[in-house]
C-alpha cells in the first residue's frame, strides 16, 4: 500500500523556519515534490527533486528560501523553510510520480500525502 506522510508543520513567526518531511512507504518515485494550497486558491507547486539525480527546482516564491533534499535510505524527502513570510502559511502537501525526467510536470504528481498545516505569524 502506497503512503505518504508528512510531518513537521507549525506555527512560527515571520522569519523563523520550519522542516517539513515526507517519508514515503511502499513507493518509490522518481520524482517527489511539496505542493502548498491556502483556501480559496489553487494548489501550487513549491520545489521538487529527482530521487535519482537530486536535481532541483524552486518556484520563485521559495527560491533561496527553502530547500528540498531527500534521504534515500529512509526514503524520506524534505523542505527546510527558512526566512518563512506569512504569505508562505498554507497547507503543505508531498507528491510524487514515476515518470523519470518529468519532475517539472505538476500534473504528474499522482501520489499524495495527507498535508500539513503551517501558520506564520507577523
Amino acid at each position: 500500500q502506497v503512503q505518504l506522510v508528512e510531518s513537521g508543520g507549525g506555527s512560527v513567526q515571520a522569519g523563523g523556519s520550519l522542516r517539513l518531511s515526507c517519508a514515503a512507504y511502499g513507493y518509490t518515485a522518481n520524482c517527489m515534490g511539496w505542493f502548498r494550497q491556502t483556501p480559496g486558491k489553487e494548489r501550487e507547486g513549491v520545489a521538487w527533486i529527482s530521487t535519482g539525480g537530486g536535481i532541483t527546482y524552486y518556484a520563485d516564491s521559495v527560491k533561496g528560501r527553502f530547500t528540498i533534499s531527500r534521504d534515500s535510505a529512509k526514503n524520506t524527502v524534505y523542505l527546510q523553510m527558512n526566512s518563512l513570510k506569512p504569505e508562505d502559511a498554507a497547507m503543505y502537501y508531498c507528491a510524487g510520480h514515476y515518470a523519470p525526467h518529468r519532475c517539472g510536470d505538476w500534473s504528474r504528481y499522482n501520489y499524495w500525502g495527507q498535508g500539513t498545516q503551517v501558520t506564520v505569524s507577523s
